[in-house]
C-alpha cells in the first residue's frame, strides 16, 4: 500500500513564480507554457512532481505523457516526456489516446505506476493502460492495456485514502446505452491490477471523476459530458466510500460553466498550521487544445452542513509548509471610468459593478480605454472583467448563440490589449464564453511604466468568424511577484 511518504495532489505555474492566477498562461522556468492536462501530481521527497497530457499543435491526441515538477506548485521546471509513444505500439503510438494519466507509488514493488485511459481515434477500445519506472520522472515502459474487471473504461481518475492508504480507480464506462456509469474499484496492494468494484455511480452520465477527502468525508466531483465544452461540474458526498452517496449538487456559481473549467483532479494539502484543499480543473479550447489553460481554485468545504463550493480568486498565494493561501489584492478600474472611441459605448447592465459595462468592442477602430492606472515598471497581472454573450452575429455563417436552436458554440472571443499606446506590442486575451449577464475574469501579464500614468487600451481580434471583442466591466491590476 501507499506509505507516508507520497501524497497525491493535483496542479501549476509561470517563471520564476510565486502566485496561483487561474487561466493565466502559466509559463515553464524556461519560458514555455506549461503542457500538462488533466493530469495529477504526486509529492515525492519534498518536491511535487506533475503529470498530464501533452498536446501537440495541430495536433488532438498521441502527444504523450510530460512530467514537471515544483517545490512550492508556482514554479515548474520542465522534464521532458515522462511517457513517449511509440511509432507502430499497439497502444502508444501517436495515433492513439493517452489521456488523463495518473500517477501512484507501488510501495511493494517500489516502482512508480502510471495509469490512464487508452483508446483508439474512434474510442473503441475503452481500456486503462499501465506503465512503470524506476524513478518518479520515468521514462515510463508500457506494460499492458486491460479493460477494467471485463468493462469499459473511459474518463479515468486515480484516488489514494491518506488513512489507509489504499488506491483507487474511477472511471466512466462510456457513452452507450449500456455505459453511462462511474465506477470507484479498488486495487491489489500493488497497485498493479484491480480488485473489487467498491461502488457505482449507476446512470449519472457523468465523467473527469475526481474525489477529495477530509477528516470526516468524501466528495466526488464530476463533470456533465459535454465534450471541450465546460458544464457545471457536481460533487457526491458520502461516510464511506462504499456509500451510501448523496445527490449531486452543483460546485460554483449558476451559469459560469464551473468558471469554464472541467473536473480533473483535487488536491489535498496538509499544512503546518491548516489543511486547503484545490479544484485543479482544465479549461480546454478546442481551437488550440496545446495551450488550454489551467483553473486551480481553493474548496470551501463544510463537513457539518456537509457542502463543498469552489471560490474563485484572481490571483491567490499558497504556502505549500503551512497549507495556509491568501487572495492577493489589487486596484480596481471600472468601466464607467474609461473612455470610448468609435463605435464603442457604455451601456445600461444592472449586473455590472457600477451599472454600466462597456461594449461595441470591434477590431482597432472601437476601443476602450482604462487611464491612470498605477504600474510598477515590473510584470504585473491583470484581470479583465467581461461578458461574452455568445451572440457574435454571424449572418450567413454557421453558428450564433448556443442558446438558440443549431446553435454552435464559438468558445472565445479575443481581444487586443495595448499598453501606453505601443502598438508595435499587442498582447491577446482570450474571452471565453459567459452566458447573459454572468461577468467572469481572465488574466494578462501586463508590464506598465513606474507611476500612475499608464494606459490600457482594448479593441478586437479575429477569433476566426468575427473582430468583436466581449463587453469589459473592470480590470483589476495586482501588485508584482516578488
Amino acid at each position: 500500500m501507499l506509505g507516508s511518504r507520497l501524497l497525491l495532489l493535483g496542479v501549476a505555474a509561470a517563471a520564476h513564480a510565486k502566485y496561483i492566477v487561474p487561466g493565466a498562461r502559466w509559463r515553464d522556468t524556461e519560458g514555455n507554457l506549461v503542457n500538462a492536462h488533466a493530469g495529477n501530481v504526486v509529492l515525492d521527497n519534498g518536491t511535487f512532481w506533475w503529470f498530464g497530457e501533452y498536446k501537440i499543435e495541430g495536433q488532438e491526441e498521441g502527444g504523450g505523457v510530460s512530467v514537471y515538477s515544483s517545490e512550492d506548485l508556482a514554479t515548474w521546471q520542465a522534464h521532458g516526456l515522462a511517457l513517449e509513444p511509440v511509432e507502430g505500439h499497439p497502444y502508444i503510438n501517436p495515433d492513439m489516446i493517452i489521456q488523463r494519466p495518473k500517477v501512484v507509488y507501488s510501495e511493494p514493488t517500489g516502482q512508480y505506476h502510471m495509469w490512464w485511459h487508452a483508446d483508439n481515434s474512434s474510442y473503441g477500445l475503452l481500456l486503462q493502460g499501465l506503465a512503470t519506472a524506476d524513478t518518479i520522472a520515468g521514462p515510463y515502459t508500457f506494460v499492458n492495456a486491460t479493460a477494467p474487471l471485463g468493462n469499459w473504461s473511459q474518463d479515468f481518475g486515480l484516488f489514494t485514502d491518506y488513512k489507509d492508504g489504499r488506491s483507487y480507480a474511477l472511471y466512466s464506462n462510456g457513452d452507450s446505452v449500456q455505459g453511462r456509469d462511474v465506477y470507484l474499484t479498488s486495487y491489489d496492494e500493488g497497485i498493479s491490477a484491480l480488485d473489487t468494484v467498491t461502488y457505482r455511480f449507476n446512470k449519472f452520465d457523468l465523467e473527469a471523476p475526481t474525489i477529495i477527502q477530509t477528516e470526516k468525508s468524501y466528495y466526488a466531483l464530476m463533470s456533465h459530458k459535454t465534450g471541450y465544452r465546460p458544464n457545471n461540474v457536481v460533487a457526491f458526498r458520502a461516510d464511506s466510500l462504499s456509500g451510501p452517496w448523496s445527490q449531486p449538487w452543483i460546485v460554483a456559481p449558476l451559469n459560469t460553466r464551473t468558471f469554464n473549467s472541467q473536473s480533473g483532479f483535487t488536491l489535498r494539502i496538509e499544512g503546518s498550521e491548516k489543511t486547503t484543499y484545490l479544484y485543479l480543473g482544465d479549461q480546454w479550447d478546442s481551437n488550440s487544445l496545446w495551450e488550454s489553460r489551467y483553473i486551480w481554485l481553493p474548496m470551501a468545504i463544510d463537513d457539518d452542513k456537509k457542502t463543498l463550493q469552489l471560490e474563485w480568486h484572481d490571483v491567490y498565494d499558497l504556502d505549500v509548509k503551512t497549507g495556509d493561501w491568501q487572495p492577493v489584492e489589487g486596484k480596481t478600474y471600472f468601466a464607467n471610468d474609461a473612455t470610448t472611441s468609435g463605435d464603442a459605448f457604455k451601456q445600461e447592465a444592472n449586473f455590472a459593478s457600477e451599472g454600466v459595462i462597456l461594449t461595441g468592442i470591434y477590431g482597432n477602430d472601437s476601443t476602450v480605454t482604462f487611464e491612470g492606472i498605477e504600474g510598477t515598471g515590473k510584470p504585473q497581472w491583470v484581470s479583465f472583467y467581461y461578458q461574452n454573450t455568445d451572440d457574435m452575429g454571424f449572418g450567413d455563417q454557421p453558428g450564433g448563440s448556443p442558446d438558440r436552436i443549431g446553435g454552435k458554440w464559438q468558445l472565445r472571443r479575443i481581444s487586443s490589449v495595448v499598453v501606453n499606446g505601443n502598438t508595435e506590442q499587442v498582447e491577446t486575451l482570450f474571452q471565453r464564453d459567459t452566458h447573459k449577464g454572468i461577468i467572469l475574469s481572465t488574466p494578462l501579464q501586463l508590464t506598465l511604466q513606474e507611476g500612475a500614468g499608464n494606459t490600457i487600451t482594448i479593441g478586437g481580434l479575429f477569433n476566426g468568424i468575427d473582430y468583436k471583442g466581449a463587453d469589459i466591466d473592470k480590470i483589476v491590476v495586482y501588485p508584482p511577484e516578488d
